[in-house]
């Protein structure tokens, strides 16, 4: 369900980091965040394309004389 709310909480609990680094991704303008009243909630969408946005190919290395040359 795309459209369902995340508390600060169980944002940590998906992301799997605390809830002081969710806290720093919100103060900092960082992650995609709706006010609901006082509270911070985050949409499940906007959580999966920050965490797609932050994905890192891999890529090929080639070594030569014991250097890798990409």
């Amino acid at each position: 369900m795309d459209d369902e709310l995340l508390t600060v909480a169980e944002l940590a609990l998906v992301l799997k980091v605390e809830v002081r680094f969710v806290r720093r991704l919100v103060a900092e303008r960082r992650i995609p965040f709706t006010k609901v009243g006082k509270f911070v909630r985050f949409y499940r969408r906007d959580v999966a394309e920050f965490v797609a946005a932050g994905r890192v190919e891999p890529v090929t290395v080639a070594w030569s004389d014991g250097r890798a040359v990409a």
